[in-house]
């Protein structure tokens, strides 16, 4: 869990009558603003970690697109048809009239 995250739970607990987001964003930033680093780099390291996991599973997901590119075409190809399809009988209809 990331430091907003964390602190949302806690900002909550402690006031429970707060509705307005703008107002936990503003007290979360002034706390993490009063951190010092070695206070900040738990979280620091959660997210460079985090952002690590995320771009592993970008590389996958491309790879993966990249490898069914065939099947996704055809796919795409089939819907290009179906709109042109529909198109073309709206068209028809109003010849036939």
């Amino acid at each position: 869990m990331g430091y907003r995250e964390e602190f949302r739970k806690q900002f909550k607990e402690e006031n429970p009558n707060n509705k307005l987001v703008a107002v936990v964003g503003k007290a979360a930033g002034d706390k993490w603003k009063s951190f010092t680093d070695e206070e900040k780099a738990p979280y620091v390291a959660r997210a460079q970690k985090r952002k690590q996991d995320y771009e592993r599973q970008m590389q996958a997901y491309n790879r993966r697109l990249e490898g069914g590119h065939g099947e996704e075409g055809s796919d795409k190809s089939k819907s290009e048809v179906n709109d042109d399809d529909e198109e073309g009988s709206g068209e028809e209809e109003e010849d036939d009239e």
